[in-house]
């Protein structure tokens, strides 16, 4: 027994971003993960055995900036970030179709801001290091960057799914991928 409504498998391009979009929700969970790791050993160390590493507090915050970003950008591709769905729902078809078109072209927008800043800023600081790892100072921006750079590519793929005819001013979800 099939399905007549099922949503056909992805083919070229968007299967690339699919399988992009696992990554990074796969790389954004090994970070919080790692962050547990990272800071259940702090606690130990310093209550149980009295000698607090140095190295988990700019670990931990490069775990934290990879977590955020790559959730982030896993949120754009999904459509699981901050919006007025329900709003959307009660307003005129054109209106809300050009809203299905601006409403990513702002997120791709910022995430290109964040990507360019976030770049700039690693940069900036390659040349110092961190206290208490070896690691460069800047080390927190380099998944800011490239967050910001999957915000950006995520939400002008969304933005070509709003424009596509059969799509309409539908809903865009996540089984519209």
């Amino acid at each position: 027994m099939s399905e007549t409504n099922a949503t056909p498998a992805p083919t070229g391009f968007q299967y690339l971003l699919d399988k992009l979009a696992d990554v990074v929700i796969h790389i954004a969970v090994l970070a919080l993960l790692g962050l547990v790791v990272v800071q259940g050993w702090q606690v130990f160390a310093r209550y149980v055995i009295n000698d607090s590493p140095s190295w988990t507090e700019p670990v931990t915050l490069l775990l934290l900036s990879t977590a955020m970003s790559m959730g982030a950008a896993a949120g754009v591709y999904t459509n699981r970030h901050f919006g007025f769905f329900l709003l959307a729902e009660h307003i005129n078809p054109h209106v809300r179709r050009v809203i299905d078109l601006l409403v990513p072209l702002i997120i791709a927008v910022i995430g290109g801001y964040i990507a360019w800043w976030g770049w700039v800023l690693w940069a900036d600081g390659l040349h110092i290091k961190t206290a208490g790892a070896n690691l460069p100072q800047s080390v927190n921006y380099l998944p800011l960057s490239i967050g910001g750079a999957l915000m950006t590519l995520f939400a002008l793929n969304r933005m070509l799914l709003a424009l596509r005819p059969a799509q309409g001013a539908g809903n865009l979800a996540e089984g519209d991928r």
